[in-house]
């Protein structure tokens, strides 16, 4: 087989669109799921538990079987089982199989953070790294942005399970793609090696090991950043049409609206990261007024494109800070190691996954709809606070230095 040339930045990013696409699936599906398999949303939300509870489980062991063995390697394995998850459901589209599917894709999700940020933390320049994350990033949040229209299309014209084989067959190109291809322009390091410098890191970020008190903050960090923004990503679709009288297509032009701002948010967070240290301050203030309008969300019922408007503002401001935050996570991470620190603090996406599905479900079947953007804007204030103590913590550690 004949294999051509392609930037790191490039492979990494595509795989990471297709692994945003495969945690979508069902909340892009939920306003379909109930009548078709017969459950309610709370029954749903614990599907989602399981996808991020599994992938919680199975994160932070990829992690270090990433720096061991080899981070392409891993995140070609983690795009085939993906597939494999999906394509169960869709030959047998059942309650009972989408809680397999959620299992599978679960383990496979777990490989995807360590893996990609392996490799762009050993391959890419570090004058570059803000900037290369937030194309990594990017390339996840349009992978958010597109899933939710596209696959309930798909539905409204073959149905569920077609939808659910389409993630399927997204996962194994991707992964023929990593297969026919090779890096090119950068290089990324054979397992142990590592192209990371020092120079450049914050101080007082740098830790002594890997379950250092830091990599521990920004694991609570990554839980109240996926509390904060999934309700929104999954569940507002819902509660739109339950609770402010939207149709099905208005709900999903507002939350693609959301997803679209959210990655352009991301895109110039990249710029921000490269330029400045003080990255907590930058997360503390755009969640602030992120939670500012969320909570304008919850109060009242707006036209479908001022709604949209507001949504895209709250996704661009909480897409800023993304970058920042991946920094705050390299610099944390011992060298050589990157793998074991992304794997044990993106563990705190899947424990807010596993808490948040189940809460949000509940308030839906509750007949509490508006409270989906109450609870967003509580867990921002909680994620300012957090954010805020740390930047002032390391403010005082730069201070001896300065």
């Amino acid at each position: 087989m004949r294999r051509f040339s392609v930037p790191v930045l490039f492979q990494v990013s595509e795989a990471h669109l297709i692994s945003h696409v495969h945690c979508l699936v069902i909340p892009a599906l939920l306003p379909l799921l109930p009548s078709a398999l017969g459950v309610s949303f709370i029954e749903l939300g614990a599907a989602v538990s399981l996808f991020n509870v599994v992938s919680a489980l199975f994160q932070a062991p990829l992690g270090f079987a990433v720096d061991r063995f080899g981070a392409r390697r891993m995140l070609m394995a983690g795009l085939l089982l993906g597939s494999f998850g999906f394509m169960l459901f869709a030959l047998q589209p059942t309650y009972a199989w989408l809680l397999v599917m959620a299992a599978v894709t679960g383990a496979a999700n777990g490989v995807y953070h360590p893996a990609d940020y392996a490799i762009l933390s050993r391959a890419m320049p570090e004058t570059v790294m803000g900037r290369s994350f937030s194309v990594h990033s990017f390339a996840g949040f349009l992978g958010s942005a597109v899933t939710p229209a596209l696959l309930t299309a798909i539905a409204a014209f073959g149905g569920i399970a077609w939808a659910v084989a389409f993630a399927g067959f997204s996962g194994f190109a991707s992964f023929l793609f990593l297969a026919v291809s090779r890096p090119g322009i950068e290089r990324a390091p054979a397992p142990g090696e590592s192209g990371k410098s020092t120079k450049g890191k914050p101080s007082g970020v740098l830790s002594k090991g890997v379950f250092s008190g830091t990599v521990l903050l920004l694991t609570l960090l990554f839980a109240l950043l996926s509390l904060s923004t999934s309700s929104l990503e999954r569940f507002s679709v819902s509660a739109l049409i339950q609770g402010y009288g939207m149709d099905l297509l208005s709900a999903n032009a507002v939350l693609t609206a959301y997803l679209t701002c959210s990655a352009a948010g991301v895109l110039s967070g990249g710029f921000l990261a490269d330029r400045t240290k003080r990255h907590g301050f930058v997360a503390a203030t755009a969640f602030a007024a992120a939670a500012v309008l969320t909570i304008l969300t919850a109060l009242f019922t707006m036209p479908v494109v001022a709604m949209a408007v507001v949504l895209g503002l709250i996704g661009f401001l909480t897409g800023i800070i993304v970058p920042s935050r991946d920094m705050l996570v390299r610099a944390a991470a011992p060298q050589g190691s990157e793998g074991k620190v992304f794997g044990i603090v993106t563990t705190g996406f899947n424990l807010g996954g596993t808490i948040g599905p189940i809460l949000f479900g509940w308030l839906l079947d509750s007949d509490l709809p508006r409270w989906i953007f109450w609870s967003s804007a509580a867990f921002m204030i909680m994620t300012v606070a957090l954010t805020w103590s740390q930047e002032r913590s390391m403010a005082r550690k730069r201070t001896p230095e300065a």
